[in-house]
Order: C-alpha cells, then structure tokens, then sequence
C-alpha cells in the first residue's frame, strides 16, 4: 500500500461565505487524482475570542 502524505486546513468563515470558500477550495484542489482530498462542512455552536470577549461573528 502506497501512502499519500495528508495535510489538514481548517477554515472558519461566517455562513455566507461558506460557498464561496468551498468552491475556491475545490478548485485549486481539483487534480482528478487520488488524493485531492474532501471537504466537511460543519457547523461552530459558537465562537470566543478569548483576549477581546468576542463572540459569533465578530470573533471570526
């Protein structure tokens, strides 16, 4: 078995860009070999930044 070496990015963006991004990730990813990889779209309860107290939006 050959192992193909993965790299994981996390992106957190605001729900209206979500398509956007994934469809400029899928792009630059595209080979149409093995290995180009996979997209999970989720979605974040919440998010804090921690030095400000930001929270939802703001924070990202």
């Amino acid at each position: 078995i050959d192992f193909l070496p993965k790299i994981k990015i996390e992106v957190v963006v605001a729900d209206d860009l979500a398509p956007a991004v994934v469809d400029a990730i899928q792009t630059a990813a595209r080979t149409g070999k093995i290995g180009d990889g996979k997209i999970f779209v989720s979605s974040l309860e919440d998010v804090i930044r921690i030095r400000t107290g930001e929270t939802g939006a703001q924070a990202i």
